[in-house]
């Protein structure tokens, strides 16, 4: 079992985590740290726990503004699969229509 440090709003944690799986704990360690200073801000730098809380909120709000607003466009990856299907497609048309 590995153990990692993760500095969020100016505070150290220590959370344990399967072995290979450190590197997404600091990858999320990340997204909460990119609302750390804000959430400083908020909870007026009381405590851990409340600016914890504003962090948890601005991300929560985020994720209902995804929610009732996505974001426009489809992903790059997602229109190759559906060209790929397509292309599969037509190819079984053409050869169903070819036997006929």
């Amino acid at each position: 079992m590995a153990e990692v440090t993760l500095t969020i709003a100016g505070r150290d944690h220590k959370v344990a985590c399967r072995d290979g799986e450190e590197g997404q704990l600091r990858a999320l360690a990340g997204k909460l740290e990119a609302h750390g200073a804000a959430a400083l801000r908020a909870s007026g730098g009381l405590s851990g726990e409340r600016t914890m809380l504003f962090i948890a909120l601005m991300l929560a709000d985020q994720l209902v503004e995804q929610e009732v607003a996505p974001p426009s466009g489809i992903p790059p990856m997602l229109l190759d699969r559906i060209a790929d299907r397509l292309e599969a497609v037509a190819s079984a048309l053409e050869d169903d229509g070819a036997a006929h």
